[in-house]
């Protein structure tokens, strides 16, 4: 079960934290893994480390998103798998918080999604067949944080583009799902200091941070075979980060 084998996948924003634990995984379970990312260094090393071809995207660009998904049909004949993963979480506060930081936020996270996912579509619908995982998050749909209005809305933007585009997609042999994330050690979110990182810790249930390989193993279920009956949904991915009604429920 879950293999894929044969399969073609493309991780966006593949180079780095979660998005190159959704490659590793994929990538162990027997998928061609094409890493996509504005990092081209990053994406190149991680490409190599991980046995994956790398191709260079900026998701803003639309005719960028089309020219990937266009060069890895052209050398692999498929495109099965679109993990589209890349996102931003730069802090601003509302109060100066400026029309650039919305705008370049909802770019990246949201209309980023919808160029790829667009790109996507003629391949699968050709093929009758095709997994597309978003990678969300808690923050927007579930839960809120000081200074990510901004990003909590793009992530809840997306589950919203989610639900009615796998709508349209549902006869084609097309699902479209969502990991939702919680607080996972990735190099942005050890950017933040170790006084978030402590903070964060104490708010899950299992006092622990998630590994970039718990979203992949998520995001794999999602993408494999297996899954031809769930589309339109969300798999939150936490450590039950969102049960506990105040921190006294911690213990």
């Amino acid at each position: 079960m879950f293999t894929l084998d044969g399969q073609v996948a493309i991780v966006t924003g593949g180079a780095k934290g979660i998005g190159k634990g959704i490659a590793e995984v994929l990538g162990a379970a027997g998928a061609n893994v094409v890493i996509a990312d504005i990092d081209e260094a990053a994406g190149r090393e991680t490409a190599e480390v991980l046995g994956a071809e790398f191709e260079a995207l900026d998701v803003t660009s639309k005719a960028r998103c089309q020219a990937v998904v266009d060069a890895v049909v052209a050398r692999h004949g498929r495109l099965d798998i679109l993990c589209s993963n890349t996102g931003i979480f730069p802090q601003a506060a509302l109060d100066t918080m400026s029309e650039s930081d919305w705008e370049g936020m909802m770019a990246v996270n949201l209309r980023g999604a919808f160029f790829m996912v667009q790109a996507s579509l003629a391949t699968m619908r050709k093929q009758r067949y095709g997994r597309i995982v978003l990678t969300s998050s808690i923050t927007g749909p579930v839960t809120g944080f000081p200074g990510w209005a901004h990003y909590g809305a793009s992530k809840a933007g997306q589950l919203g583009f989610m639900r009615s585009a796998a709508l349209e997609v549902a006869r084609d042999g097309i699902t479209i799902n969502a990991v939702m994330p919680g607080n996972i050690l990735t190099e942005g979110l050890q950017a933040q200091g170790d006084d978030y990182l402590r903070q964060m810790a104490e708010s899950v249930p299992t006092r622990t941070l998630g590994e970039p390989s718990d979203i992949g193993h998520a995001a794999c279920f999602l993408a494999s075979p297996e899954a031809r009956f769930i589309t339109g949904q969300t798999l939150i991915v936490d450590g039950g980060q969102i049960l506990p009604e105040s921190f006294d429920a911690l213990g």
